[in-house]
């Protein structure tokens, strides 16, 4: 699925989805990945979180920062910065 820019996007989707991004990288089931919990705590390095971000912009068409994950640390905050940018015009 690709995504433009001014679109609507579903938060909850956009949790779930980044909640099985994360999991897979640390090989555990998404729902072990707490959204509020910072990622790092479950052995997201920078590696991983390189390729996070090759993964959204695979999968939503947008390129973020390879900071992100330390930016935003948890799933939830993610989810929020990445629906704002998705929605924004």
């Amino acid at each position: 699925m690709s995504a433009e820019t001014g679109i609507a996007v579903d938060l909850e989707g956009l949790r779930e989805w980044l909640r099985a991004q994360v999991a897979s990288y640390v090989a555990r089931a998404p729902e072990e990945i707490d959204p509020q919990v910072p990622i790092a705590q479950y052995g997201m390095d920078s590696v991983y979180s390189l390729g996070l971000c090759g993964d959204i912009q695979a999968e939503y068409g947008l390129e973020v920062e390879p900071t992100l994950a330390w930016e935003h640390p948890t799933v939830a905050d993610m989810a929020d910065h990445l629906r704002g940018r998705l929605s924004a015009g």
